[in-house]
């Protein structure tokens, strides 16, 4: 449910469900992608520890598995596909505002202080990206698909 401008995945969803064409303008930039779940779980793993104590009262990364760095353009390619219905994207080739090319984000302490790992790879997180999506288009309940998702992580 996030319908935030100028962000990847709500504006691919957004031109999705217009039935228009996905507008992407750094086809080569690559992001830390990951399922919104996946960073929430790391805050309630952290929420836990401290609770026991202060001493995790530090600054902390939640990120995705290192090869789910992909590209802007790979994920429009794969939101296209997973929606079907003759989804498609072309690149705006025109001026844009300097972006970083490659963003990354370092969740090692997270791995070896906290013992948190990402559940889901980027596929099932675009899998279920699109499951939420359709669901909202058809109507259905949406509290009912979080929960389920929330259980399939574990």
């Amino acid at each position: 449910g996030d319908w935030a401008k100028d962000r990847l995945i709500p504006d691919c969803i957004r031109a999705l469900l217009k039935k228009e064409k996905i507008i992407i303008r750094s086809p080569q930039a690559i992001r830390p992608w990951q399922h919104v779940l996946e960073p929430l779980s790391g805050y309630l793993k952290l929420a836990e520890k401290l609770y026991t104590g202060c001493e995790f009262a530090e600054a902390w990364n939640f990120g995705p598995l290192d090869q789910d760095a992909k590209p802007v353009e790979w994920i429009v390619k794969r939101l296209c596909d997973k929606w079907g219905n003759e989804a498609s994207y072309l690149i705006d080739k025109g001026e844009h505002p300097h972006e970083a090319n490659y963003l990354k984000l370092d969740c090692s302490k997270a791995k070896t202080k906290l013992d948190w790992h990402p559940q889901w790879g980027l596929e099932k997180a675009l899998d279920s990206i699109i499951e939420w999506t359709v669901a909202y288009k058809e109507g259905k309940d949406l509290r009912q698909i979080c929960w389920q998702q929330i259980e399939e992580r574990g």
